[in-house]
């Protein structure tokens, strides 16, 4: 597969890159950010973690705001980052920044037309990962990690495929998208009327339903505008209480959905993967 190199820059010690690509899952071309720490080579391949954005965003945010890279090369640890929708002029969107290009929700579309190239699940799960380590010195040692819709992302992704990721974290994840607007809205237009259908993608019932594990880690702060309506992290917990799900719940006093928030906290989630990675 052919990849074109975008930008690259230096970064204690390790490489922040960006990349382009075609991707066969998406029928469209993908960006994706990769941090690449000073210990990667081929003779030693890191794990690595991946990274899922929320609503509106790209390969970007994350990587320019969070901070993540000091410790990524402190412990060894890669970053990818992709986009969180495909793109390009024939690719379908809507006007609202909760559907459409830059909200793909990570769940493959059976709608017409949005299945055509809303396919973002099969593409983290198994099209970007091939494309990683067949192309960067890394293993095949994941874990994944999000923010808000990236972090929905992140917690189904992993828990439907707990043989490929060692753990998963997230930052203010849509917990219940199945009784929240977001979820309902993003949910009825990529997958259909039918609800039966929601559920595989929804955080808090897998984690009910659970019987394969893998270490889960949210951080959510209590001044977060969207905690109530979109948010709800309760549900989540109680999920975990059904089935002895090892997730650890951390609310914070006084921190709102920004990166702000993510960058508080973003050494504790790196150190927490790595125990896990390494």
């Amino acid at each position: 597969m052919t990849i074109e190199n975008l930008s690259i820059n230096k970064s204690f010690g390790g490489w922040h890159k960006q990349y382009s690509h075609h991707s066969k899952t998406l029928n469209c071309t993908m960006r994706f950010a990769i941090y690449i720490p000073p210990q990667a080579s081929n003779e030693h391949k890191v794990p690595v973690l991946y990274w899922l954005s929320g609503l509106t965003c790209t390969d970007e945010n994350f990587m320019q705001k969070a901070g993540a890279q000091r410790l990524a090369a402190e412990l060894g640890i890669a970053i990818v980052a992709p986009d969180t929708s495909p793109r390009g002029e024939d690719v379908a969107n809507d006007e609202g920044y909760d559907l459409g290009q830059g909200a793909g929700f990570y769940v493959n579309a059976t709608q017409a037309p949005w299945k055509q190239h809303y396919q973002m699940y099969d593409y983290v799960v198994k099209e970007l990962p091939s494309l990683i380590e067949a192309t960067f010195p890394v293993s095949d040692k994941r874990s994944i990690s999000g923010h808000s819709m990236g972090g929905h992302g992140a917690l189904t992704i992993a828990m439907q495929n707990p043989e490929q990721y060692r753990s998963v974290s997230a930052f203010s994840p849509i917990c219940n998208p199945i009784n929240c607007s977001w979820g309902q809205k993003a949910f009825t237009t990529y997958l259909g009327k039918d609800k039966s259908n929601w559920l595989q993608y929804d955080a808090s019932e897998l984690m009910k339903k659970a019987t394969v594990y893998v270490p889960a880690k949210v951080d959510q702060g209590q001044d977060d505008s969207f905690l109530v309506e979109q948010l709800k992290p309760e549900i989540l917990n109680a999920a975990a209480k059904v089935s002895n799900y090892p997730l650890v719940l951390n609310l914070h006093e006084g921190y709102d959905h920004s990166y702000y928030f993510i960058a508080s906290f973003i050494d504790e989630h790196i150190r927490f993967h790595a125990q896990h990675l390494t």
